[in-house]
């Protein structure tokens, strides 16, 4: 089925006239009749039949007339752009995966955001899983936020912020005063943040090029179970600076700089590429970045890139 022929039909029953009908679709009369003569065939009808010097419509013509309108502007719909997005009758549920201190920095922000703006989306915020799924591949997740740059050709990305690595410890801890140094590093007890429970890290490649190694007595899956063994023993944690802020402050802790060269560790939202051009999704994309380059110091500028996401290591 050509379905280019509903278009002709709307116009032939518009216009009752090859002529008219032929310039409205830019065809010459020839071609407009040989396309009257394709839609005779496919109906069983004569559509328009001559009466005198005008040509009028059949009754089978008659009962197309609204349903071919109808089809003819619901299918120009679907294959113009988005021009505008209506956000306050948008009705849209996303789901958003990330590292949880990610998603504590962004939660209370974009639901007060999305509440005021858009009332009818709906937000389920979900943890990590311990392994690698293709879930934005899928479909089941829409965002993820973490600190990977994506490594799959059908996964975009944008690097939105950047965070310090501090080491965190209760502010009675026996080695809290004062700079911390690698001899006093080492002498520390540590906890590290893995969802997939690895007990060693970039941490432990540093002190390596220093001849030296750290105690980790134990992996905890979020940034949140970390600093609440943090502030109830003398086990310490490094996590990202502004990002944990809030609850490092909620519960009593301190921060250090660490006496090790690290890279700051980035942000990165992650998407399937279908969503690319998807308003909604777009604008979702744009309150997240938002949120989250006022929780990080803001250095690293949005970026395209293509892959996977993971927060945590």
């Amino acid at each position: 089925m050509d379905l280019n022929l509903l278009v002709a039909l709307d116009a032939l029953l518009e216009e009752n006239s090859v002529t008219a009908a032929a310039d409205r679709l830019n065809l010459s009369p020839p071609a407009m009749s040989r396309t009257l003569a394709r839609i005779r065939r496919a109906t069983g009808d004569d559509i328009l039949v001559r009466a005198g010097r005008t040509m009028v419509p059949t009754p089978r013509a008659l009962e197309l007339r609204e349903e071919t309108r109808d089809l003819v502007r619901r299918a120009t719909a679907v294959l113009t752009p988005v021009r505008r997005l209506d956000l306050a009758r948008l009705n849209r549920h996303f789901t958003v995966r990330g590292h949880d201190a990610l998603l504590a920095a962004l939660a209370a922000p974009l639901i007060a955001r999305v509440g005021a703006t858009a009332p009818n989306i709906h937000l389920s915020l979900l943890a990590e899983s311990a392994a690698d799924r293709p879930d934005l591949a899928r479909g089941q997740v829409d965002l993820e936020i973490g600190a990977d740059e994506p490594d799959r050709p059908e996964i975009s990305s944008e690097v939105v912020g950047a965070d310090r690595l501090v080491l965190a410890l209760r502010r009675g801890h026996p080695l809290a005063r004062g700079r911390v140094g690698l001899d006093k590093l080492i002498r520390m007890t540590f906890v590290t943040v893995s969802r997939r429970g690895r007990l060693h890290n970039a941490i432990d490649d540093a002190l390596a090029e220093h001849g030296l190694r750290r105690r980790v007595i134990a992996s905890l899956p979020t940034s949140a179970a970390a600093l609440d063994v943090v502030s109830r023993s003398d086990a310490v944690a490094v996590v990202a600076e502004r990002v944990c802020r809030p609850a490092s402050a909620r519960l009593g802790l301190v921060t250090r700089r660490l006496p090790l060269e690290l890279p700051p560790t980035q942000v990165v939202l992650t998407w399937h590429h279908r969503h690319d051009s998807d308003p909604a999704h777009a604008w979702l994309r744009g309150q997240v970045r938002d949120v989250l380059r006022e929780a990080t110091d803001g250095t690293a500028k949005g970026r395209p890139a293509t892959g996977r996401l993971r927060g945590s290591v």
